[in-house]
Order: structure tokens, then C-alpha cells, then sequence
């Protein structure tokens, strides 16, 4: 029997009527990560990852009905044994892993393989079936490590506040925004970020996270300090009247399509950092063969190139139709604004536990 088969909801587990990541209103839905296209509104009842609880919450709305388990813990539904496991993607991403009647399958959800230490780090989980993605799934793409880009960032952030301009850094507000601060260089000036950024902020400096102090643009007032600043602000706000308070800035954007020749050009800004949260081709096929799994079924990405490169190691690979989006598609929609309050994260209730009992 398949644990996993694709429906017009998402991927669905028969045995244990559930879906993961599902793209149309369901009764249970095991969440992998909070980006907008895997964690979508309307479920009955969700469940994921503890560390992703207030991300959930907070892009879901506090009322979701939703179980949280630690990373390893074991539930039974239905018959089918269900764990999570870390992704090493953004906070509280997990690998889905299921067992039944002798067979284990994992579905990854997106994932990447070096530990950017704002999240829990990438765990290979043996299995006789895997589901990947493969976003950046050719050759071309192989990232440098993390400690030399963000050696790059500071130094033109440096270089700009020498010069006094202000540097615009254009990138996702959940994931890629705090692992950036992350790796930013207070000492250089002030840390400047949107509205749709700090919120989410605050939800990785309560899983405890350390990030660098970060500010609104309207708490500071001396120009001459805004000049010395590096913004973090989502694509969207490119061209856009809140720009103009920056005066005369230097832009940058942050993602692995920064890779493709042109894509800067595209974006219109002065520099390309190639950063991405998911796994480069090289860490596809590590993490991959490192399952140990006969079958593996291509979700998305460049999927051609991937289920051709595993059928040549001699795997049973296939593809997946699914409605995930790239990291380019980073839904930027309904995110939290500037004046909306924090919101804590509520403890699971009886009726989550009754669902996915």
C-alpha cells in the first residue's frame, strides 16, 4: 500500500486519512513549515513541529487548532506511527516521518543541509521511501558557505556606510530575514527593518534565537544614523514610497537565483548575495542517498533533472504534481504589519489531540 499519494487537496496518507502540506481546505493537516505555500488557512486541525508553533500562529491566526509534537515524538493515528524531524529550513520546519505495517516513509517538505543556527539543523532520517523537493536541483547551483556571504554583506554594508548611504537589503521576511541578521555586524550601524519583518522577529527571539537589535525606521530620527543603517525589507517594498526615507541607498537582494546570470540584472539592484534556505544540488544528493531509500518521488523544482539524475544511481524515482511554490513565490501577502500586536502562542487543546489520536 502507498503512504503518500497525491490527491487534488495535497499529498494524502490513506491509512492514516491525513494530508501533508495540503494546498485546499482538509479535516488534518500535518504542516512541515510555515511559508505560505506548505501552511495554508481553512484546515480543521493541524499539526507540526513545536518550534514552528508561534510562526503558525502568527501567519494562521492564534486560534488554529493545532498539536504541536517535539522533534522525535512519536503519535499514533490510525495505525500509523508519525515523528517530525528537523528540515533545517526556517524555524520549526520538519521532515515528516511515517511508519506502517513495516514501511517507512519521510517527506522532507523543504529543506537544506548546513546549519545556519537560527533553526534546528538538517537530520538524515533513514527510510525506504523519501519525498524531496528540488528547487535548486542543477549543477549550477552549489553555495558558498554562510560565513563567507555574510562576510560579503558586511563588507558592502561598510563600504556604503563609509560612504554614507544606507544599504537596502531586499529578502523574505520569514527565514531568510532572521538568519541574515544573524550574520550581520551591529558595530557597522544601526539594524533598520519593515514592518512585516520584526514581528516574526520576535517570534524567533522567544524560541531563543539570538538575533541582533533591530529598529523601525521611524524610531530613529538623525538622518546621518539612517545613512549608516542596513534596511531588511521584503521584495515587495521595492519601488515603493517607503523607499524614499533612505535618501540615497544602495539595494541588494539575497537569494539563491542570485546565481543565475541576469537575475540581479532583473532585479534591478546593485548587488546579487547568493543565499538561499534550501539545499544546493550537492546537498540534494547528499541528503538524498543519505536516507538510504530505493524510491524517492520529486515534488518540485527542477524535477526532470533530478528524478533523471537518481534513476541513473539506480534508484525508483518519479515526480509529484504539487502546488508548492519556489523561493521566488515566497508568498508576501497578509504578513503581519508594523502597529499589529505580538501574539503568544496558545498550548495545544483536547479537541487537537482527539484528532490526530
Amino acid at each position: 500500500m502507498e503512504l503518500i499519494v497525491a490527491r487534488p487537496e495535497g499529498l494524502y496518507c490513506p491509512p492514516g486519512d491525513f494530508y501533508i502540506d495540503p494546498w485546499r481546505q482538509v479535516e488534518r493537516a500535518v504542516i512541515t513549515h510555515g511559508h505560505g505555500d506548505h501552511a495554508r488557512t481553512g484546515h480543521a486541525h493541524y499539526l507540526a513541529a513545536a518550534p514552528s508553533e508561534g510562526i503558525l500562529r502568527k501567519r494562521l491566526g492564534a486560534n488554529i487548532d493545532l498539536l504541536s509534537l517535539e522533534y522525535g515524538q512519536k503519535i499514533n493515528h490510525h495505525g500509523v506511527t508519525l515523528s517530525l524531524h528537523p528540515a533545517g529550513h526556517v524555524l520549526g520546519s520538519a521532515q515528516v516521518r511515517l511508519e506502517y505495517k513495516g514501511e517507512v516513509w519521510v517527506a522532507s517538505g523543504d529543506y537544506k543541509v548546513e546549519d545556519d543556527g537560527t533553526c534546528a539543523p538538517f537530520e538524515s532520517v533513514p527510510c525506504h521511501t523519501f519525498i524531496t523537493e528540488s528547487t535548486f536541483g542543477l549543477p549550477i547551483y552549489q553555495w558558498q558557505p554562510q560565513n563567507e556571504i555574510f562576510a560579503d554583506i558586511n563588507q558592502w554594508w561598510q563600504s556604503n556606510a563609509d560612504n554614507n548611504r544606507a544599504s537596502v537589503l531586499f529578502c523574505y521576511a520569514f527565514g531568510k530575514a532572521q538568519r541574515l541578521l544573524s550574520g550581520l555586524n551591529p558595530d557597522i550601524g544601526p539594524i533598520i527593518v519593515h514592518g512585516a519583518v520584526e514581528p516574526l522577529n520576535r517570534v524567533y527571539r522567544e524560541a531563543g534565537v539570538n538575533l541582533p537589535h533591530t529598529q523601525y525606521v521611524s524610531d530613529i530620527q538623525d538622518m546621518a544614523q539612517i545613512r549608516k543603517s542596513i534596511v531588511l525589507a521584503p521584495p515587495s517594498t521595492q519601488g515603493t514610497s517607503w523607499m524614499k526615507r533612505f535618501g540615497d541607498y544602495s539595494d541588494a537582494f539575497a537569494s539563491g537565483w542570485m546565481q543565475l546570470r541576469g537575475a540581479r540584472r532583473r532585479r534591478g539592484v546593485d548587488r546579487g548575495f547568493v543565499m538561499s534556505d534550501h539545499a544546493d544540488w550537492p546537498g540534494l544528493q547528499t541528503a538524498i542517498m543519505a536516507t538510504g531509500a530505493e524510491r524517492v518521488f520529486v515534488t518540485h523544482g527542477q524535477v526532470h533533472t533530478m528524478v533523471r539524475w537518481l534513476n541513473e544511481q539506480g534508484l525508483d524515482a518519479q515526480g509529484f504534481n504539487t502546488e508548492y511554490g519556489e523561493e521566488a513565490a515566497e508568498a508576501e501577502a497578509n504578513l503581519p504589519s508594523q502597529t499589529e500586536p505580538s501574539i503568544e502562542a496558545k498550548s495545544t487543546d483536547m479537541n487537537s489531540l482527539k484528532a490526530f489520536d
